[in-house]
This record gives structure tokens, C-alpha cells and sequence, in this order.
């Protein structure tokens, strides 16, 4: 039965659920995000934290722009984003006609610079307009409240089924909100989170891939939405296995999802043949529009994911490129004194 939607966000929030393989399931979105922004957004209107007709800001490399847009158009709310480098010209006019203000940091290959030119502009304009309020989706556990209603839908949809949840770390909040859910139900879900090479978060910042996109995926500094110790098991992939997979995906199954989707579909197929008894969840956060040059038409290149597979490490020491996976067991991280110092400094 349809159901009629009051506003394009209860619409875009809903996620097909697709079965890529007997124990492989894809929960594909247009855009993840719209569960964070409308949840961090009901939160704080509940709480008097903002208003009706006041601004909030947040810089972002996309989706997250986007979905807030759209969650500030449903409540009243105006919207500033700070956009990355990597904010392409078709998501900058849709936030521009939902009526967010952009400020998009010049082009630059080095996405920690770009990270810090962001925070740094969003700080210049709350000092200058201090009623702004600062959406900090990479630090506000606000982000993780709207994930509770996706786990109910999940529980619903696959009752009874042994879970193991696959899906880009990025900010830390679709992972973190959703295995907290699920977990309140089934503590044995188990959670296995995917990095790119040259991510601070899991600890493989030394590593360079120059053909990562970073953004969205891991991170240049670390985020304190990411706990670590939710994580049961962690891969890191370069960018040509992530590219495989993606190019894959739309191959092999007519799905046409962006890069961290085909990432976690390659590492839940791995998992899947190792941990048979469990169903697999995808996170497929986004479309493949954006990665349009940089994957897609680049289709010929791709590899055949059928041959890879991970390295299986037990100490960080060991981790090497292309493709290693590692038993995190939920432990947590003392995040070095460095990295911290560098945060602090950006936020």
C-alpha cells in the first residue's frame, strides 16, 4: 500500500531493501543523512536548543548538506552550510533553490586542509552572528537519535534474523545510531566498519592513496561521534577495490549507489562467506551521481572483485594496502595526544 507523504523527507528516509546475495541485504537511500539532520533537528526544537526561523550551519562534503537542507525546509529553519571542495555544481543548486546559503572552500587535493578551512569559516560566522547554531554533525551525539527509527524498520522488515550491520564509518552517527538501537534489542549484532587508507580514525593515517575520496568515508581529524568500541571488525580498502565493487554493484545487480555503498558491499560479501549464519546488512548511504567522473565513467579500469580479498591483520603494525581486515573486538582508542591536539585546535 503507498503511503502519501506530508513532506519529501519522510519519502526520501524510507530505504528499499534489496537481497544481493542468500545472506546479503542492501538498505539503499537517496541520502542517509535525512535521519540525522531530522532527528538532531526534532531534538533541538523539543528542547528550546533553537527555534523557528533560526539559522543553523555545519560545513559538510555532501550528503549531509543536503539532507539538513531539506530537514530545515520541513521545520522552518534557514540553513548555512560550509561546503567542501568536493561539493559538486548539481547538490550545490538543489541546497541554493531549498534556500541554504553556501560557502564552498576553494579546490584543493589535501582534504585535511579542506576540513580545517571549513571549521575555521564556520567558526568566522559564529563570531560574527553569534544566533547561528552549530549543527557539529562530526560531534553532537544529537546525530545519533534519528537512526532508532531505520533499526525499528530493520527489525520489522527481518525478524528473528542473526544481524551483522556493514557500513562506512565517516562521522561515526549512521553506525553508531544504528547498531545502539538494534543492539538495546540483540546485543550479538555485530557491527564491521569500513575505511579508506589515510584515515585518521582507525589508525591509518600514515598510508596515502591519491585517488581516495576521503570525504564521507574516513577522516582527516578524529570525530568524536565514532566509538570505537561499538565496532566488532574493521576493513580499510584503496580506492580501486572500492571503485570494483561500486562498478559491480550496477553490473551485477543494475544498483547504481555511490562509492562507500560499493566499499561495504565488497567487505559484506567477504564477511557473508566466512560468517554464513548471519544476514548482512549494507549501508548504501547514497547515489552514484556525484562519483559520476571519478568511478563510472572510469568503468573499463575496474577490477574484477571476484579475485580480492582482504589481509587478515591482528596488530595495526601489519596494516598494508590494498585491502586489510582486522578483529576490532568493541575496544575502544586512546586517540594519541597529537591527533587530539589537532582536533581541539579545528573545533
Amino acid at each position: 500500500m503507498l503511503d502519501v507523504h506530508e513532506h519529501i523527507t519522510d519519502a526520501v528516509k524510507t530505504p528499499a531493501l534489496v537481497r544481493l546475495a542468500p545472506n546479503v541485504v542492501l538498505i539503499r537511500f537517496e541520502t542517509l543523512k535525512v535521519y540525522a539532520a531530522l532527528g538532531a533537528l526534532r531534538h533541538l526544537l523539543d528542547t528550546g536548543a533553537i527555534r523557528p526561523g533560526q539559522t543553523v550551519v555545519d560545513s559538510s562534503s555532501g550528503i549531509y548538506a543536503l539532507a539538513l537542507a531539506m530537514a530545515c525546509h520541513r521545520y522552518g529553519l534557514r540553513c548555512h552550510i560550509v561546503a567542501s571542495t568536493t561539493v559538486d555544481d548539481a547538490t550545490r543548486a538543489q541546497l541554493e533553490i531549498l534556500g541554504a546559503t553556501v560557502d564552498q572552500m576553494p579546490p584543493s587535493d589535501d582534504l585535511r586542509l579542506d576540513q580545517n578551512r571549513r571549521v575555521a569559516r564556520v567558526r568566522e560566522l559564529l563570531a560574527r552572528e553569534p544566533g547561528l547554531h552549530w549543527m557539529r554533525q562530526y560531534h553532537d551525539p544529537v546525530h545519533h537519535l534519528g537512526y532508532a527509527e531505520l533499526a525499528e524498520l530493520l527489525r520489522h522488515a527481518l525478524p528473528g534474523a542473526r544481524l551483522a550491520v556493514v557500513g562506512s564509518v565517516g562521522t561515526g552517527a549512521s553506525t553508531g545510531g544504528l547498531i545502539r538501537a538494534l543492539r538495546r534489542h540483540d546485543p550479538g549484532v555485530r557491527l564491521v566498519g569500513v575505511q579508506p587508507f589515510g584515515s585518521v580514525t582507525f589508525g591509518s593515517e600514515r598510508f596515502t592513496d591519491p585517488d581516495a575520496i576521503i570525504a564521507g568515508i574516513g577522516s582527516a581529524i578524529p570525530f568524536d561521534n565514532v566509538h570505537h568500541d561499538l565496532y566488532d571488525q574493521v576493513h580499510w580498502l584503496d580506492f580501486q577495490h572500492a571503485m570494483a565493487a561500486t562498478v559491480a554493484l550496477v553490473r551485477d545487480h543494475a544498483v547504481f549507489a555511490g562509492l562507500s555503498t560499493g566499499a561495504a558491499h565488497l567487505v559484506a560479501s567477504w564477511e557473508a562467506r566466512n560468517t554464513p549464519d548471519r544476514t548482512h546488512l549494507v549501508i548504501g548511504a547514497d547515489t552514484g551521481h556525484r562519483y559520476t567522473q571519478r568511478v563510472f565513467t572510469r568503468h573499463r579500469e575496474a577490477l574484477d572483485p571476484t579475485g580480492l580479498a582482504p589481509l587478515v591483520i591482528s596488530d595495526l603494525g601489519d596494516l598494508a594496502m590494498p585491502w586489510s581486515t582486522m578483529e576490532w573486538a568493541r575496544r575502544g582508542v586512546r586517540v594519541p595526544a597529537q591527533e587530539r591536539r589537532r582536533k581541539d585546535a579545528v573545533l
